[in-house]
């Protein structure tokens, strides 16, 4: 298929797109109806029949639509749904979902050259002394191939599907199209907390439409770069500024391993890798209101002398000083068991309506309890057990603080705060690692000693960069 007939596959129809989700919608809230009633009247109330259908129709649907409903599909996958389904039908939903982020048919070799030549003016063979046609891997918005610098360095190059933007920028144009999307989402989880449906639908549509663009995935890995060159224990690849534009993005090819081998590693290096993670995390959000916003464990790369490299900056969300202080004087407040800061902190953060807000003491405790990482005894292990167990108390409607969640208010910036949270907690619980996770966290908000001997490395590291 010439690069026209790829466009006009991916761009579609605005209707065609949004109708589906419409009419999805309609079907899962009476499904999920149907369902509860067979439940009820079936002893063993097994509704895997239904949730397995409707898993599998979500990620076939936003899996062939390859612009913002794939996009969204993937910034829900992995640990959002963790929450909002009962825990026995967690897998299925997680299953489903994964599709989106590793299933993405790659273009033909000739394409992915075509288009090359095209962004930079000259073909592969003139720009790299080595180019390998097929993609190391491939993804929703473009793919990644091997090459070889004149000098010998070795590069990934990411090449941005034909058509893609187009199709994004489309459905971006299209105001009911992630709002109604996100409607699809609260009728698979009905009695979510209090979300502004559109707000969210407005801060993921202004990071997808930032995700098309690699210039600016290129600025965000390189400020990220500058920021931890030489750095003790974190890695950044570097960019290759002059064979990067707004569809092709070079890098430095990173190699390590890989999530699913890492934690099968012996425990010392997974408490390793699980402080770097979490120290890299609470540095960019104290010290600079930055996150990296996609907690997928597809974008860490383990080392054996327990460093980690970072990937994927094509999503990044920024804070301001007063958004970045008011969370963390919500933990903080929590953590010292400060009742009015708790409050007037959760108010500022919007998490709550000062007109309608839950019960001060309860809504403190909930807190507390849905983070013993950070509020209970020290050192704390992250299993898989206890991070689903943090994320269904401190998430879900089904869970200890199912009245004092429906007080709550989800905002845009709550999307990828949750998002990010649930991601970190885990990918931790995926390592089981075990640290004094409170006082990491006071190395970088309150200025602590070092807890760890990561965090006397990464002091020294910083007053030789002063």
């Amino acid at each position: 298929m010439d690069e026209s007939g790829e466009q006009r596959r991916i761009a579609g129809g605005r209707m065609a797109r949004v109708a589906p989700l419409v009419g999805m919608a309609g079907r899962t809230a009476g499904e999920a109806v149907a369902a509860t009633l067979r439940k009820k009247r079936h002893p063993d109330g097994d509704l895997t029949e239904f949730h397995t259908r409707q898993a599998q129709r979500y990620a076939e649907h936003l899996g062939r639509s390859r612009g913002v409903l794939m996009k969204a599909g993937q910034m829900l996958s992995f640990v959002t749904m963790d929450p909002a389904v009962e825990t026995s039908y967690r897998g299925i939903y997680q299953a489903a979902f994964a599709r989106l982020q590793d299933d993405a048919p790659p273009m033909p070799p000739q394409l992915a050259i075509d288009t090359i030549t095209a962004e930079m003016g000259r073909p592969p063979r003139e720009l790299f002394a080595q180019f390998d046609p097929h993609p190391l891997a491939a993804a929703s918005i473009g793919q990644v191939h091997a090459a070889t610098l004149a000098d010998g360095r070795r590069v990934a190059v990411k090449v941005q599907y034909p058509g893609v933007e187009q199709a994004i920028r489309a459905d971006l144009a299209n105001t009911e199209l992630l709002a109604t999307f996100f409607q699809l989402v609260l009728s698979v989880a009905p009695g979510l907390m209090r979300m502004d449906v559109r707000a969210m639908a407005e801060e993921v549509s202004d990071r997808i439409g930032e995700e098309v663009d690699y210039r600016i995935e290129a600025a965000n890995q390189q400020e990220f770069a500058d920021t931890y060159r030489g750095h003790p224990f974190i890695r950044i690849p570097e960019v290759v500024p002059e064979l990067s534009t707004r569809r092709v993005l070079t890098t430095d090819l990173a190699e390590g391993m890989r999530y699913a081998k890492a934690i099968t590693a012996e425990q010392s290096l997974r408490d390793a890798w699980g402080e770097v993670i979490f120290r890299f995390l609470v540095d960019n959000l104290a010290l600079r209101g930055l996150f990296n916003t996609d907690p997928h464990p597809g974008n860490y790369l383990f080392h054996p002398d327990g460093t980690v490299t970072f990937l994927d900056f094509g999503c990044v969300k920024r804070f301001t000083p007063v958004q970045v202080r008011n969370m963390d004087q919500l933990v903080q407040a929590a953590i010292d068991q400060d009742l009015p800061r708790f409050m007037e902190a959760a108010t500022l953060a919007g998490f709550i309506d000062p007109t309608d807000p839950p019960d001060a003491e309860a809504f403190l405790a909930f807190f507390t309890n849905s983070r013993p990482d950070l509020a209970g005894p020290q050192p704390f292990t992250y299993t898989p057990e206890s991070a689903a167990e943090i994320l269904r108390t401190g998430y879900s409607v089904r869970g200890p603080g199912a009245r004092i969640m429906r007080k709550l208010r989800g905002n845009g910036d709550y999307v990828f705060i949750t998002r990010i949270d649930s991601g970190l907690i885990a990918v931790l619980g995926g390592l089981r690692a075990t640290g004094p996770w409170r006082a990491i966290r006071a190395e970088y908000y309150r200025d602590g000693p070092p807890a760890t001997a990561y965090g006397q490395a990464e002091a020294a590291h910083r007053q030789a960069r002063r």
